[in-house]
């Protein structure tokens, strides 16, 4: 189990930057020559986008811990 969570804190860790726009918004801010504007907008897009993952991967995590207690 610990390995398994190396290897998936590594891999989060060494990810890279990723674009979540849609390509409408894209084109739009990058038309107006405002990248920061759009670096600042997909950034929101991916920080609304990870909030789920997490509370999910939080209520998993609770439910492994309260299984592994009772056993």
């Amino acid at each position: 189990m610990n390995r398994i969570l190396l290897i998936l804190l590594i891999f989060i860790l060494s990810s890279t930057e990723s674009f979540a726009q849609c390509s409408m918004l894209s084109a739009i801010m990058e038309s107006d020559q405002q990248y920061e504007a759009a670096k600042g907008l997909n950034r929101g897009i991916v920080y609304l986008m990870s909030i789920p993952y997490i509370l999910v991967g939080l209520i998993i995590w609770k439910i492994y811990r309260t299984n592994k207690a009772s056993n």
